[in-house]
């Protein structure tokens, strides 16, 4: 877990993904679409990916993917990004972590 804690303090925005997941696919493209340039880990393609997969699990992120942390906190998965994003959260939140500048 000291590893995912170092990952997410590197940038504003870090997604946990996997590369043939859709909910990865549609969160990322959600998050790059703002103008977030989040950091993004592909599980399946990184050394130690199946390490910080179970890493996120002992987090709460069930499924592992897509993990979301915003300024260093773990946000959740699609279901949770897309609830902010549907109330109105999101974007002052990107903008809080420094994310966006608009």
């Amino acid at each position: 877990m000291e590893m995912i804690t170092k990952m997410v303090l590197e940038r504003p925005v870090v997604i946990y993904s996997k590369s043939a997941c859709c909910m990865s696919h549609t969160i990322k493209t959600l998050l790059c679409d703002f103008g977030a340039n989040p950091a993004v880990y592909e599980l399946d393609e990184v050394s130690r990916g199946r390490e910080i997969e179970q890493a996120l699990l002992r987090l709460g992120c069930s499924p592992a993917v897509p993990a979301v942390f915003i300024g260093g906190e773990l946000v959740g998965g699609a279901n949770e990004v897309m609830s902010l994003h549907l109330n109105g959260s999101l974007i002052p939140m990107l903008k809080r972590a420094g994310a966006l500048w608009v």
